[in-house]
């Protein structure tokens, strides 16, 4: 009993800072002072260290989170989705994952924040030190999401910039790096004639040479130290935006939020309504909507709803729980997550109207099914869509209106990634951190890292974003359903889901609807664990294009994936080989340290028993 007890005594010193979360702890009562409401105007600040801030009003919460998950993949990855897996059927399995993971989880996260008032590392470190690396895994997320996401947005303003230019570019073949049989297929198309010698898929490869040529820059001569600098500056100034868009803190970005959040509504409205009225555009609606229920027996469909699901609504980024940290203690987040739930879903399903209306359009002009111009992802609204604007009147105002709507669309999903960042380091490190002028100079020091780092994607490597790309699907498969499994279980075993259900009753005021306790505690976990071993068991190569590149890409893949993943269990094993010093076996350190765990999270009054 003396060694287990001076072991318990050396965890707590080891576990950083635990013993602020157990004195936390230890003064909750049943319906007393949370344990985790650690609110500037119920805690003292550590000295030295700045109160932490708070939203000015709910609206800024609503709005900030509604940029975060509101994003490109509503309008470039959902609508073809729905399309390639049976119309209004996709909707099916997607609402079966929208109930019983999206939600639930979507919820979880940003309750757990307004609970502790703390980010995405110290929210896990008050509810179970030990599992600390769940949220060290969320941030390197955010971190691969602040690099790769931005170049995006530099394409969007380059796409931009060149959208003032009459006729626009990728309208035309006289262009310097147009190639020869772009140049001749594109005459015929210009014409909307003699296109029957195009086959299935060559249509794309016309469309693409902007794209390709033009901005990738892909070629033969692949060197890094080729940087192309126009890029390389529309890349600076999305940086100095989003940099100027948080540098004050909160109370900044919960005003830029107010137009950045709603200005893609206007825009997309006004191209909904542009869009419809187009011929042609009731055989794209009818493409993206019709259902086709024989789709319902594919896993793959029930595989792709589960992945729009996670990457749609932000969950296992931290980013979430770090919102949420700035509420007030009593504001009805249960309300709020329903709500953006509602609207964000909402979101994607209007958005394919956008979409598939004036593709419908093109493909009627051009004679060919909207099969031969439909695509996923960067293509969609860097290839197709322009394109399709491009044959309508007046064809550089509504390029501009679009590319500002997409612009702004990663814009605000961008520079929450950061904010979520410099909150999760500066609660950390608050003593250091939370000083006059001490945020400016993380958070530029964050967007300097991030830049350079960035410059890799606008070289003529930048085919490494196709790979990154595909990594990123496969974080969403893999990784986030590993994690989503963490989260749900750390909250079930150590904490206890039905402490954290009450713990919320007493944040709103009554308790939230019981299904959500019970997703926590075996639905949500059961969903996320088969997904995962479907995923493992799946034998399609690794492609890029067609083109299946060699092992060290998939290597470096791995690599990249697994990352995340290793931050959970090698936290637990720093903590172990360090209790290991207690001389003690390895069994028993792992026995002493659960428990421990375990006990701190039962009751304030077993904590005492535990600890006199």
């Amino acid at each position: 009993m003396h060694i287990c007890k001076r072991a318990a005594e050396n965890i707590t010193d080891i576990t950083f800072h635990y013993t602020t979360a157990l004195e936390i702890m230890t003064e909750e009562t049943a319906r007393g002072t949370p344990a985790g409401d650690s609110a500037p105007d119920k805690q003292p600040p550590e000295e030295g260290a700045q109160p932490r801030e708070k939203w000015a009003n709910k609206m800024e919460f609503v709005f900030a989170m509604a940029g975060e998950i509101i994003g490109l993949g509503n309008i470039w990855r959902f609508p073809y989705l729905c399309y390639k897996n049976g119309g209004g059927v996709f909707l099916i399995p997607y609402c079966v994952f929208l109930f019983f993971c999206g939600i639930p989880v979507f919820f979880l996260e940003t309750a757990l924040g307004q609970y502790t008032s703390e980010g995405g590392v110290t929210a896990w470190r008050k509810i179970c030190p030990m599992f600390e690396g769940v949220g060290i895994a969320s941030q390197v997320i955010v971190i691969y999401l602040n690099i790769y996401y931005i170049v995006v947005l530099a394409w969007g303003i380059f796409y931009l910039i060149n959208s003032f230019k009459s006729p626009l570019p990728w309208s035309t073949c006289d262009n310097y790096w147009n190639t020869c049989k772009c140049f001749s297929v594109l005459t015929k198309l210009c014409s909307y004639t003699h296109l029957g010698s195009i086959s299935r898929g060559n249509m794309r490869k016309v469309l693409s040479k902007l794209l390709v040529h033009r901005v990738l820059r892909m070629s033969d001569d692949m060197s890094l130290s080729k940087v192309h600098w126009d890029l390389a500056l529309c890349l600076l100034l999305a940086w100095v935006i989003c940099y100027f868009c948080i540098w004050k803190g909160i109370k900044c970005t919960g005003k830029v939020v107010y137009f950045t959040a709603s200005f893609p509504y206007l825009m997309l409205l006004i191209l909904f309504i542009r869009g419809v009225t187009l011929p042609g555009a009731s055989e794209g609606l009818s493409f993206y909507l019709t259902p086709d229920f024989s789709r319902l027996s594919d896993p793959y469909v029930w595989r792709d709803a589960g992945t729009q699901v996670f990457f749609s609504y932000a969950v296992c980024q931290g980013v979430l729980t770090a919102l949420g940290s700035y509420n007030k203690y009593n504001n009805n987040c249960y309300r709020d997550c329903l709500t953006l739930c509602c609207l964000n879903s909402a979101t994607s399903i209007f958005a394919g109207f956008v979409v598939f209306s004036v593709l419908g359009f093109m493909a009627s002009n051009l004679g060919v099914s909207i099969h031969e111009v439909a695509t996923a992802g960067p293509g969609l609204a860097f290839i197709a869509y322009p394109q399709a604007l491009s044959m309508l009147p007046a064809p550089s105002f509504w390029a501009v209106l679009f590319f500002l709507m997409i612009i702004f669309l990663g814009l605000d999903t961008q520079f929450v990634c950061v904010e979520s960042l410099a909150t999760a380091i500066t609660d950390m490190f608050p003593r250091q951190l939370r000083r006059p002028r001490a945020r400016e100079i993380l958070v530029l020091i964050i967007a300097i890292v991030c830049f350079l780092l960035g410059l890799l994607f606008v070289t003529e490597v930048s085919w490494m974003l196709s790979i990154l790309k595909r990594y990123f699907i496969y974080l969403k498969r893999s990784e986030f359903n590993c994690q989503n499994c963490w989260q749900t279980i750390m909250l079930k075993v150590p904490y206890g889901a039905d402490r954290f259900y009450h713990n919320i009753e007493d944040m709103i005021g009554y308790l939230p609807f019981p299904v959500l306790k019970y997703c926590w505690m075996f639905v949500t976990p059961l969903i996320c664990g088969l997904t995962v071993l479907f995923n493992l068991t799946e034998e399609r190569p690794f492609m890029v294009d067609d083109y299946i590149p060699g092992a060290w890409v998939s290597i470096l893949g791995f690599l990249l994936v697994a990352t995340p993943l290793i931050c959970i269990p090698a936290y637990v094993l720093v903590l172990l080989y360090r209790v290991s010093k207690l001389k003690v076996t390895v069994f028993k350190c792992y026995l002493i340290l659960f428990m421990t765990q375990h006990l701190i999270c039962v009751s304030p009054l077993t904590i005492r028993m535990a600890t006199t």
